[in-house]
């Protein structure tokens, strides 16, 4: 029985696969010029960049090694070589002159991370870069809640509970999760120096690709569900979490990274 569930969920697996939005993997300038551009648009009412990033130890002591940037108006989603660009991912222009790091650190310009903290921390502490315009879908999720509000939840506590995925998606999601944990994740064997391995294997790229592409999703979930005065202070949060990220005394690692913020 479990062999043939193994192989139908391998089946859907491909499907699904194969009807996601376009993987574009980024790793000249002249592409990361493109992505500029493409990114580049006058600002939306709903957020059109979500962020991912995957590292080894990612935080100021580590590096980057992918940057996940899905676009929803056209779909893709971009996979950054960071670990082979290094700055040039954030100082390459696009037509008009801007730059990767300019957008990040616009305040106009709507960014979706699920918990910015480490992600910032990985980004300020290598390549000086200030976020701007964050909303933090992990506080979001935090908002929206009718229970208690002491802890926050993972990505992929969000993603079982909230996203609206088909019994087919999910089938592919936890495929798809497992075989790239498989790769990086030490306790399942794998190392996370596959990240900076080239070319990328076909695991990690969709592995690395598939969480940012529901985020939109779980936007969409927690933004319907959120009040005014809610999603002002979750705006306020997600801002405050990028200020601590960039302290001297910031540590991204600990019980603490559990708890929500004071006085929610």
């Amino acid at each position: 029985m479990a062999s043939n569930l193994d192989t139908v969920t391998q089946r859907l697996t491909t499907v699904k696969l194969e009807d996601k939005p376009a993987i574009i993997f980024v790793n000249n300038a002249t592409a990361i010029a493109e992505l500029v551009d493409s990114l580049d648009g006058p600002p939306t009412v709903q957020p059109s960049i979500f962020i991912d990033l995957e590292g080894v130890n990612l935080s100021r002591h580590g590096t980057i090694s992918i940057m996940q940037v899905y676009y929803l108006p056209i779909k893709c989603t971009y996979l950054i070589d960071v670990y082979t660009l290094g700055d040039k991912c954030f100082s390459t222009p696009g037509r008009n002159g801007r730059t990767l790091k300019e957008i990040l650190e616009s305040d106009s310009v709507t960014k979706v991370f699920f918990d910015v903290r480490n992600d910032s921390d990985a980004l300020h502490g290598n390549y000086q870069i200030k976020l701007a315009g964050i909303h933090d879908l992990q506080l979001m999720e935090l908002s929206t809640r009718s229970f208690s509000r002491r802890c926050v939840n993972g990505l992929s506590k969000c993603i079982e509970r909230d996203a609206p995925l088909s019994i087919q998606e999910r089938l592919a999601w936890v495929q798809t999760k497992e075989s790239g944990l498989r790769l990086f994740a030490p306790e399942k064997g794998g190392r996370y120096e596959v990240f900076n391995e080239r070319p990328l294997p076909d695991a990690i790229k969709f592995y690395c690709a598939q969480d940012v592409q529901i985020l939109p999703r779980l936007w969409d979930y927690y933004d319907g569900k959120m009040g005014q005065k809610w999603r002002e202070k979750m705006i306020a949060a997600s801002k405050a979490r990028v200020q601590s990220s960039q302290s001297a005394t910031y540590n991204g690692k600990g019980r603490h990274m559990a708890l929500a913020p004071t006085g929610w």
